[in-house]
């Protein structure tokens, strides 16, 4: 049975869930995660039994010391809820963890729970994927769902995709089965430069989340951050002649494609969501403060839910998407939602 004391009753929350592993390539989206956890300073109230979910032969637990005492942090997903201020206020519920090794059903289905409990009203899960596109371009970003309705309502397409899956297609299953709506984000990572971080894809699964769920997201030092990290592949591709012709039949490839979205009515759409993250269109009320206070137990005087322990690191390197030689052909799509040139469709969920 879930039990919610140290939380108190929410604001139209939004449940947004990440996972590292297959469906994480370059950390994108558990970094992600972590930034609107860091940026809104969370309060983690509640973890999964990592006995339950884990093979800690795959997953293995960190020893630490913390004070000269030793500990153990163990592979899991956590929950923490953030309260985003302003004049119409609302919580995000972040779930934050690993692809878990076992028993998805049972996993999701404790999700959900949570969800139910909290009066969550959407889940928003974010992946990241590997695929044939330039680091030069902007990061092309899908949103999916199996809900017709939804599909419809918010501009998102709605999921053809057959094949394996991970944890992200399996969660948005269990969501649209349970009836709550869902909706998944993904963003495509160029296979050449796989390695995390990726800052660039990182924001832009933030600036997708901003439009979808109506809130304005602080970015922090992600621009600079995505600016160093172009500035430094086109320095290495600059090295590679074979990379550099490479990286430009992909732009070429890129620009093909896009050519007919470049109408009046696609730049007219961008602008606005430009005027959205600036806080210029009408009706904005997104702020970039936070207050966890809302969290306190008066009875007892001290914060609930407690701290979160000291973060995990992350999986090994080479554990988050596929590798450059695995990554999907054009008739073989792989783990998440990409059509021939590369770029996210609707065909993962």
């Amino acid at each position: 049975m879930i039990e919610l004391e140290g939380v108190p009753e929410l604001i139209d929350p939004v449940m947004v869930a990440a996972f590292e592993g297959w469906n994480d390539a370059g950390d994108a989206a558990s970094t992600a995660v972590a930034h609107l956890d860091r940026e809104w300073k969370g309060e983690v109230f509640a973890a999964l039994d990592a006995e339950d979910y884990y093979d800690f032969q795959v997953n293995r637990p960190t020893v630490w010391l913390d004070g000269g005492v030793r500990k153990i942090t163990w592979p899991t997903t956590r929950l923490s809820v953030v309260r985003v201020g302003g004049d119409k206020p609302r919580d995000l519920v972040l779930v934050r963890g690993i692809e878990p090794s076992m028993r998805w059903r049972s996993f999701c289905n404790e999700l959900l729970g949570f969800a139910h409990e909290l009066g969550v009203e959407m889940v928003v899960v974010l992946g990241a994927l590997l695929g044939d596109t330039p680091h030069t371009r902007p990061v092309p970003v899908s949103g999916v769902t199996s809900d017709p309705d939804l599909a419809r309502t918010m501009d998102l397409e709605e999921t053809r995709y057959e094949g394996p899956t991970g944890i992200v297609g399996i969660l948005q299953e269990a969501c649209t089965h349970a009836g709550v709506p869902a909706v998944s984000l993904w963003a495509a990572v160029p296979h050449y430069v796989s390695q995390p971080p990726n800052p660039k894809a990182t924001m832009a699964l933030l600036n997708r989340l901003e439009d979808l769920i109506g809130l304005r997201i602080p970015l922090g030092e992600l621009p600079e951050d995505a600016r160093a990290w172009q500035l430094g592949v086109d320095q290495l591709a600059a090295e590679d002649s074979e990379v550099a012709e490479y990286v430009q039949t992909l732009e070429e490839a890129r620009d093909t494609a896009e050519l007919p979205e470049a109408s009046g009515e696609a730049i007219a759409r961008e602008f606005e969501r430009y005027l959205r993250r600036r806080d210029v269109a009408p009706g904005g009320h997104a702020t970039e403060s936070g207050d966890a206070s809302y969290l306190r137990d008066t009875s007892s005087g001290r914060t609930r839910p407690p701290k979160p322990p000291k973060p995990e690191p992350g999986p090994p390197q080479g554990a988050t998407g596929e590798s450059a030689q695995d990554r999907p052909s054009d008739d073989d799509t792989g783990p998440g939602p990409e059509d021939s040139s590369g770029s996210p469709d609707s065909s993962e969920d």
